[in-house]
């Protein structure tokens, strides 16, 4: 079992627009990701404690920053170090922004899921695609709602 940093690390911090259905998204790809998932396209972000820490300071001077540009924070990973993401998912909340989480788990802790908005599970597996497709074992829910989105991602091609 891997000893992991006590805050977040993170490979890359970008803007994203289709990740979260109806949102802007600032993004985290947190680093350390147990799951190992078989043609992840992020396997640089496997090793534990690589990347940059994701302080608190970090993430306000960020959502200073795109302010009024963004409506969500979504992070790539970072189930496995409840308590860390838990104070910044709090931090974010606070701010009156959304938050998602992407996670190659089945499911998460009740605590993660109270303080999140959108949800999705499952591993990536090659053979069943991605949220895209119709056939994919990943499940993106609206927990607010308990809404399954799935459809959000499908274009009907």
């Amino acid at each position: 079992m891997p000893v992991y940093p006590t805050r977040l690390h993170y490979s890359a911090e970008q803007i994203v627009w289709q990740e979260v259905p109806g949102e802007v998204a600032l993004a985290y790809t947190i680093t350390g990701c147990p799951v190992g998932c078989k043609g992840c396209h992020s396997v640089d972000s496997w090793p534990v404690g690589s990347g940059e820490p994701l302080t608190e300071e970090h993430l306000q001077q960020q959502l200073q920053k795109y302010r009024g540009l963004i409506s969500c924070v979504l992070f790539l990973g970072g189930e496995w170090q409840p308590t860390a993401l838990l104070k910044l998912l709090k931090q974010i909340k606070n701010e009156g922004l959304e938050t998602c989480l992407y996670t190659g788990y089945e499911n998460v802790s009740l605590a993660l899921r109270e303080q999140l908005t959108y949800l999705k599970t499952g591993p990536w597996i090659a053979a069943r695609g991605g949220l895209e497709s119709p056939t994919t074992n990943q499940r993106f829910y609206d927990l607010r709602t308990q809404q399954l989105l799935n459809c959000e991602f499908q274009t009907g091609e």
